[in-house]
C-alpha cells in the first residue's frame, strides 16, 4: 500500500436511496423484519416510511462508489493479496427511500508491520454519509489489510 495516502480522500459521491433496493438487501440476508418492506409496519414502529436494514451501507458503497479493483489501486494495493478486516457502524439517522445521501470515504490511517506471520499493511477508512440536508446520518469504520510477499532469507 502505498503510505502516503494516509489523510487523502478516495472517494466521493452521492445516492439516491431505492425502496427496492432496501427490500431486496432484507430479502438477501433474509432478514424477516417488515419495517423493511412495509410502509404500514414501519409507521406503526414510528418511522414514515420503510427504513435499510443496518448494514445497508455497505450496499451503497458497493453500487455506489469504487469498486474494489478501483479502491486497491487508490490504496496502491494489490487486490490478490488484500483482506477486508473489519467494518462497523455508528449511525446517526436511520436511511429511507428518497434520501439523497453524499458519501465520502477517507483514509484515516495507513500503516506497515511485521511480525511472525510477515509485513502486512493496514489501511483504516472512514465512510461519511450526510443526507439532503447536510446532517450526519452515519460513519462507517473499515480495516483493509493487505499481505506483504516475503523475499525469503
Amino acid at each position: 500500500m502505498d503510505l502516503s495516502r494516509k489523510g487523502k480522500r478516495l472517494a466521493d459521491f452521492f445516492y439516491v436511496i431505492d425502496r427496492a433496493k432496501i427490500r431486496e438487501l432484507a430479502d438477501a440476508i433474509k432478514d424477516p423484519n417488515p419495517i423493511y418492506r412495509e410502509t404500514a409496519a414501519a409507521q406503526e414502529a414510528g418511522y414514515p416510511d420503510i427504513i435499510a436494514p443496518p448494514t445497508f451501507a455497505t450496499s451503497i458503497n458497493l453500487c455506489g462508489g469504487p469498486g474494489f479493483h478501483e479502491l486497491c489501486e487508490s490504496l496502491g494495493a494489490d487486490p490478490l493479496r488484500v483482506l477486508h478486516a473489519e467494518q462497523e457502524y455508528e449511525y446517526f439517522q436511520v436511511i429511507s427511500p428518497g434520501d439523497r445521501l453524499r458519501v465520502t470515504i477517507d483514509v484515516a490511517d495507513i500503516y506497515s508491520k511485521g511480525g511472525k506471520m510477515g509485513a502486512m499493511q493496514f489501511a483504516f477508512l472512514e465512510t461519511t454519509i450526510t443526507n439532503q440536508e447536510g446532517e450526519k446520518v452515519l460513519i462507517g469504520r473499515s480495516t483493509i489489510l493487505e499481505k506483504q510477499i516475503s523475499k525469503g532469507p
